[in-house]
């Protein structure tokens, strides 16, 4: 009989290791998260993603109950933290915040990259949208657009633009805005991202940038940028007087630069869902609405997974198609 109960407990042993380890590939929220959680971001501090993820950081620890520590991981055009985030462990303690360049445009920028936004990560949900904005520096003899396009025919070739990248939204849009008012200007890539280029142009080592408002308006009372049109549908509160490029003869540059939530694909679904609703709750903070509001950064989200996951493939079809069309060199 001894041996009988023995046999049993051991049995019961093995029943309940067997379905903790089942509840575990299953992904049970019930201990999720069980540590501090790591937000990628894939350009340097300063920029318009970073200056999202310091709004978002203390408000997503609050309510998950564990310290989110930001990584930025910046280079390559931001290919550099998407792989960062592709190759974590996926279990919900490592999400990248991604926007329209690093999951938009380089898959078709960079073909040859083996991480695929599409294939390789769960989005969750959309968190913010953020007008865009030409800025020049200070020190140039223009006062509005049609002035710096005549600058800029003046000096044909000769002129440089800073982007976030060779392969950035900022690029891309500045690309279109070339060919659309038929300058030609230099183009020199920052690594950093939005906040290298913006520093850039406030110094004078280039002559204009085309970067988020989140990165222009902290500067816009210092005497050493000059923002001349707005990147969006309408005017936005921060720059009232500034109009936009829609205004200015250029109907198709309406376009913001969204940023999105991410996972490794793999992630188990419980904990999508719970970081999913999370994410959902703490966008719509009035905390974090206040501090979008004063770069007339907008508090979006998607309404689902499944949303999200159309938008993004709609993105992907349009960047690759104004690539084909301005010409860029893929790399």
């Amino acid at each position: 009989m001894k041996f009988v109960t023995i046999s049993l407990s051991l049995a019961v042993v093995a029943l309940a290791s067997a379905a903790t380890a089942h509840a575990q590939a299953g992904g049970s929220t019930g201990q999720y998260p069980s540590r501090p959680l790591r937000m990628i971001i894939p350009y340097a501090p300063g920029g318009a993603s970073d200056f999202v993820g310091r709004i978002l950081q203390p408000k997503l620890s609050e309510v998950l109950g564990q310290q989110v520590v930001i990584d930025n991981r910046p280079g390559a055009s931001g290919n550099i933290g998407v792989q960062a985030a592709a190759d974590a462990t996926p279990d919900g303690h490592t999400f990248l915040l991604g926007n329209v360049s690093s999951m938009g445009i380089n898959p078709s920028m960079f073909p040859n990259f083996p991480v695929r936004a599409l294939r390789d990560f769960v989005g969750l949900t959309l968190v913010v949208d953020i007008p865009g904005a030409l800025g020049v520096h200070g020190g140039l003899p223009v006062g509005n657009l049609k002035e710096f396009i005549a600058y800029a025919k003046d000096k044909s070739g000769k002129l440089p633009y800073g982007s976030a990248g060779y392969g950035s939204a900022q690029r891309m849009a500045f690309e279109f805005f070339m060919k659309k008012a038929g300058i030609k200007m230099l183009h020199v890539p920052y690594k950093g991202g939005a906040g290298a280029s913006t520093v850039a142009t406030l110094s004078g080592e280039v002559a204009a940038t085309m970067v988020t408002t989140a990165s222009l308006v902290p500067h816009m009372n210092s005497g050493k940028i000059k923002i001349l049109a707005v990147v969006s549908k309408k005017r936005i509160p921060a720059l009232p007087n500034v109009p936009t490029m829609i205004e200015s003869g250029f109907p198709e540059l309406d376009l913001g630069s969204w940023q999105g939530i991410f996972v490794p694909k793999g992630t188990p679904k419980p904990v999508i869902d719970k970081l999913f609703n999370v994410v959902k709750k703490v966008v719509h903070d009035p905390w974090v609405g206040a501090r979008y509001e004063k770069v007339s950064a907008q508090q979006i989200t998607s309404d689902s997974l499944e949303d999200f996951a159309a938008f993004m493939k709609k993105q992907n079809a349009f960047w690759a198609k104004i690539i084909k069309d301005i010409g860029i060199e893929t790399q």
